[in-house]
């Protein structure tokens, strides 16, 4: 019932910048929270940052001071804003989503993933 489509993932050189985005679609009666994981080869998937209905936010200590999480309530997304890049963060990024449906059930979603790969 419910979609994430993510888009922005590509080959950036270090200390360079990207922007992933995520649009969830479908019957949603509200996103309590939004964020993006990431999964390199061989590690386990992590939490990279998310936003929660109200605005408060959560990074991994990894990422703060270079990246930035914002949504916009009105279109269902939740961008990602990527700075200073390092060839650590390469990775696949996978947008999250906690979802109230129409039905009131709540459940969590994920999206495909998009490949981000910074270059040294």
């Amino acid at each position: 019932q419910v979609q994430l489509v993510e888009s922005g993932g590509g080959l950036v050189q270090a200390g360079g910048s990207l922007r992933l985005s995520c649009a969830a679609s479908g019957s949603i009666f509200s996103i309590n929270a939004m964020g993006w994981y990431r999964q390199a080869p061989g590690k386990q998937r992590e939490l990279v940052a998310n936003i929660i209905h109200g605005g408060s936010t959560n990074y991994a200590d990894s990422v703060k001071g270079r990246f930035t999480i914002s949504r916009d309530n009105a279109k269902n997304t939740v961008s990602l804003q990527m700075n200073s890049l390092k060839p650590e963060d390469t990775a696949v990024y996978y947008c999250n989503a906690l979802v109230t449906l129409c039905s009131g059930s709540v459940y969590g979603y994920w999206g495909q993933g998009t490949q981000v790969t910074v270059s040294s």
